[in-house]
């Protein structure tokens, strides 16, 4: 039984299902639930049954198409409703998306992520091993060689603690704060959490993870939106992990257990316009932006792992703001191939998705979310017009802006714990020079520079061999020399990478979505026009940094637990070597959590006493943030021009 095939279920229904089974029945919920997803399963209207043997069967009514109570889910064995059955179908079925709340919470800037360095202190008493008296020194301005040209040198010397002491309750002259039940619930979130990195994913089964959404559910009655969400792609990557999903990746789980574990945090110690941020907001709607005037950019094909398939196209305003025109849906890329030539969905227009991507658009009653995708509405009002090239006005000042200052908006954009509502888009435009195909350990990939000398990496934005970007992409490869203009996806790396995704013709008329578009052979220029063209020399600020031998940690906690780590032993030579190139407070967090994760105290009489798991999570927590911060900085300063480009 597949579990896209149930309806979804609300996060409280599963939760109180589980907390109602006795503990030996909860001892086997997991093997329940794994003997479940062999079972058969039939639809009728809103009621999907599932047959657990011959003689019973196990009913979930979904009205609306969610499972809201516990009497929706029934079941005919004898020992029903107390029986596991009902308990193992609310947990191998997708768990529902969170209601949203009836009142809106304002947002606010996120504050810039490197600051969560100073979590080390704030959720538990900090060892004496996180830093070691060198490590103050370090914290001055280096003279070291290697830390005198590192870019990421002034975020790691940010300190270990120093958080602002929360403002007291009830307090007239301090600025919002959470409530006493938000800061309840943010406990449940934070204990949760770390109950799942004690345990790792091969132990996260489905009592922990029904305390998360109990957790959730707790956290979106008392109006905290972001952490409740948090809380909720952790289950679903949980479970996507055990039941061994090809599409899941262990960063994807370490982002999200890292936003969950951040949000609960800050929930406890933010206060006025930046706790707005931290609780979020349910409901994200679409509010009105007047008459606009769009320019096409370009459409590219939406091809997810989830099977959803379908097109999304750019447009610009007069004012350079970026919008889009989306239509996506189940069907995978066939759908993708398909819906690229059907009438866009907004007003009036007759224009298709490629034809929208050259002409233009004059909408009245625009309506806008704030990740500017475009509402179609029944007042909006949208009639063809005239579009402009690449070259042409207002498109053209899309290209003018310096690549370094493209990439750190684009980076904001993408950034791991990005504020949801923040907006922005991760895009560049870029005039490039092709300079040729260069190997990398994934495959190979295409090589320009931009303005500044800046050496870029252009890569395949999807390899399906039924849209045209792999083939494309490799004749570009062909042509050295050839001067593009390019619009790309930013990819966060520490040298310069984009996915390759719309360029301007080689003969200089008109535009190529590279992944509907195909180039031929002849719409290339000549090679050897070009072939004194110096070989291309890939590299950036932070291609080399050690950075990963943190990285690696932190995410080997997630699959094997707290315990795993702790039996990796002495780490000396791993943080000598991060000291050495510039990094002394990621030698300190390497430090901290092996240590933590390998102690255990005893009592008086000799015995174990239980982990310390907040104080585990407290540093993992640290560790996840510091890294991103610091990968990001690395990504930024990589995209400063070069001394041979400033010449």
């Amino acid at each position: 039984m597949n579990a896209d095939r149930l309806p979804p279920v609300a996060p409280e229904v599963t939760a109180t299902l589980v907390e109602n089974l006795s503990p030996r029945l909860r001892k086997r919920l997991d093997a329940a639930v794994t003997k479940l997803g062999a079972r058969t399963t039939r639809r009728d209207g809103d009621t999907v049954t599932i047959e657990v043997d011959d003689e019973t069967e196990l009913r979930l009514y979904a009205p609306g198409g969610v499972v809201a109570t516990t009497d929706a889910i029934t079941c005919g064995c004898l020992l029903a409703p107390a029986c596991v059955h009902r308990a193992a179908a609310a947990c191998a079925a997708p768990a529902a998306d969170l209601a949203p709340e009836p009142v809106d919470q304002p947002t606010a800037e996120v504050p810039d992520p490197a600051s969560v360095t100073g979590l080390a202190s704030a959720s538990a008493p900090a060892p004496a091993s996180v830093t070691d008296p060198a490590s103050a020194t370090d914290r001055t301005p280096a003279t070291d060689p290697a830390s005198a040209t590192n870019p990421a040198s002034a975020t790691d010397r940010a300190p270990l603690t120093g958080l602002a002491p929360t403002p007291a309750l009830g307090s007239a002259s301090s600025p919002e704060v959470a409530s006493p039940d938000q800061r309840a619930a943010a406990d449940a979130l934070w204990s949760a959490g770390a109950a799942v990195l004690e345990a790792g994913v091969d132990g996260a089964g489905a009592v922990t993870q029904s305390a998360l959404l109990r957790a959730a559910h707790t956290a979106r009655l008392r109006q905290l939106p972001r952490a409740a969400g948090a809380a909720l792609s952790v289950v679903t990557l949980l479970r996507a992990a055990r039941a061994g999903d090809p599409s899941y990746r262990t960063a994807d789980l370490v982002t999200a257990l890292a936003e969950l574990l951040g949000t609960a945090h800050r929930v406890r110690t933010v206060s006025g316009p930046e706790l707005a941020a931290v609780r979020g907001r349910a409901r994200r709607p679409y509010s009105p932006d007047g008459s606009l005037r769009l320019y096409g950019l370009f459409t590219e094909p939406v091809v997810t792992d989830s099977g959803h398939g379908g097109v999304r196209t750019w447009v610009a305003g007069s004012d350079g703001r970026l919008f889009t025109v989306g239509d996506v849906a189940p069907g995978g890329v066939g759908r993708a191939l398909g819906v690229a030539d059907r009438a866009v969905r907004l007003g009036d227009s007759a224009l298709t998705h490629r034809e929208l991507g050259r002409a233009g658009l004059a909408v009245a009653g625009a309506t806008v979310s704030p990740d500017g995708r475009l509402g179609a509405g029944k007042g909006v009002k949208a009639v063809t017009a005239r579009g402009a090239a690449w070259t042409e006005p207002p498109l053209a000042a899309l290209w003018e802006t310096p690549p370094s200052e493209q990439a750190a908006r684009a980076l904001r954009s993408v950034s791991r714990y990005a504020d949801p509502d923040g907006g922005g888009s991760d895009l560049l435009f870029l005039d490039v020079e092709l300079r040729g195909a260069v190997r990398e350990s994934g495959g190979t990939c295409l090589l320009a520079r931009c303005a500044g000398g800046v050496p870029v990496r252009l890569t395949v934005a999807d390899d399906d061999p039924a849209l045209a970007h792999r083939d494309n992409v490799a004749l570009l490869a062909a042509a050295p020399g050839a001067r593009l203009r390019i619009i790309g996806r930013l990819v966060p790396a520490p040298h310069p990478r984009l996915t390759l995704l719309a360029c301007s013709h080689p003969s200089g008329e008109g535009t190529i979505d590279l992944g509907f578009d195909r180039l031929r052979r002849a719409d290339l220029p000549d090679p050897t026009a070009s072939a004194h063209l110096a070989p291309p020399r890939p590299g950036g600020a932070g291609a080399h940094s050690p950075l990963y031998l943190l990285e690696r940690r932190v995410e080997q906690t997630v699959p094997a637990g707290r315990a795993a780590l702790g039996m990796l032993g002495d780490v000396t030579a791993e943080t000598r070597r991060i000291r050495r190139a510039g990094l002394p407070t990621a030698a300190g967090l390497l430090t901290a959590l092996c240590a933590s994760a390998a102690r255990r105290d005893r009592d008086l009489f000799g015995r174990l006493l239980p982990a310390d798991t907040d104080g585990f999570a407290t540093y993992w927590l640290a560790a996840a943030r510091y890294t991103a911060a610091v990968a990001e900085s690395l990504c930024s300063a990589a995209w400063e021009p070069t001394q041979e480009g400033a010449r």
